[in-house]
Parts: C-alpha cells; sequence; structure tokens
C-alpha cells in the first residue's frame, strides 16, 4: 500500500488525475485546490461544471479548515452514521472555485477508508471524488464495470482492491447555517 499512496501523491503534487478505491465507490480524484486539475475531471466525465462534486478530507480538523463554520449537528452525524456519510456544507473555504456549487456550498466526506485516510493525511489537502464514468452512466459498482474510456482518461490508477466487492455510494445530507437538515441521498 505504501507504493501506491507514493505514487498517487505524486500525481496529485502534479496536478494530475487518479483513479482509486474510496470508501464507497471507484472514485476520479485531484487536488481540490487546484482549478485546472477540478476541470479536467469535468472534461474527462463531460460533467456540466454547474454539477459540483464531494471532496474527501481525512479528519475533523481537516473538515474544519475547508468549511468557514461547521455545524455541530455534522459531527453527531457523522459520529453514528452506519455508512459512508457526504454533507453538504454552507461557505466553504481554500478549494477550488469550480468545486464550490452555484449556491456556495461543497459536499465533504470524512473517510474512514485506510487507503483514503493516509493519503489524505500525507497530502495534507482535500481530494476530490466523483464515481468513475461519464456523466450521465450508471455508478460503477466495481473496478471491472469502468468504461476505459476513463482508466485512459486519468493519470494513475491505484492498483488496490481492484477485485473488491460491489459497493454503494455514500449517504447525502444538506445542512444548512439556518438549521435546515436535507436528507438528498439515503
Amino acid at each position: 500500500m505504501h507504493t501506491e499512496i507514493s505514487n498517487a501523491l505524486t500525481a496529485l503534487k502534479q496536478g494530475k488525475l487518479i483513479l482509486y478505491p474510496t470508501d464507497t465507490v471507484w472514485g476520479i480524484g485531484c487536488d481540490a485546490t487546484n482549478f485546472e486539475a477540478v476541470q479536467k475531471i469535468y472534461d474527462l466525465k463531460g460533467r456540466e461544471s454547474s454539477k459540483s462534486m464531494i471532496c474527501l478530507v481525512n479528519d475533523f480538523k481537516m473538515l474544519n479548515q475547508y468549511v468557514e463554520e461547521v455545524p455541530e449537528v455534522a459531527y453527531d452525524i457523522l459520529k453514528y452514521a452506519h455508512k459512508p456519510t457526504t454533507i453538504v456544507y454552507d461557505r466553504p473555504l481554500r478549494v477550488a472555485e469550480n468545486l464550490i456549487a452555484e449556491d456556495n456550498t461543497l459536499a465533504i466526506r470524512v473517510v474512514r477508508d485506510n487507503f483514503c485516510g493516509q493519503l489524505i493525511k500525507k497530502f495534507k489537502r482535500p481530494i476530490v471524488s466523483t464515481s468513475a464514468n461519464f456523466s450521465g452512466d450508471p455508478t460503477p459498482k466495481t473496478f471491472k464495470e469502468i468504461h476505459n474510456g476513463i482508466l485512459k482518461g486519468v493519470d494513475y490508477v491505484v492498483n488496490l482492491q481492484q477485485q473488491k466487492k460491489a459497493s454503494t455510494p455514500s449517504s447525502i445530507i444538506k445542512l444548512s447555517g439556518d438549521g435546515v437538515v436535507q436528507i438528498i441521498r439515503e
């Protein structure tokens, strides 16, 4: 795993795209603070830039560095969630502008996956995570289902967990500053 973290880290630092196993499905990732790298993902997926993507952080400390104010309820939701849970926060900070939704929000997940956690910790910045598919296509549940065009479109494919069992995307919850909680995806 050390070699794969090192190789992925090198690619991220160079503004390149990686294909990697997350705590949910296989994801296309890049440095969440690099505008050009984020744009490469939109271009590869054929995704409209108005459709925002998820960022991954490795702990609550990093989460607090990239959101103006994390609502207290977020910590409880994440502490008691039984599956990976992504939360949409108001007023993100220090990420690429093309990651931020038109309503000034950003979806962020604190990962529990060992590989992702170590990679993000060593990178010291959030990483974009979007499903490894072309926009409009179904999310691949296994590595074998990833389209060849996606495999060729990234700069580095992590050689771990490629035989991993089928996975599902995270739950997504939107927390507004006014206290409203909205479940977007269960």
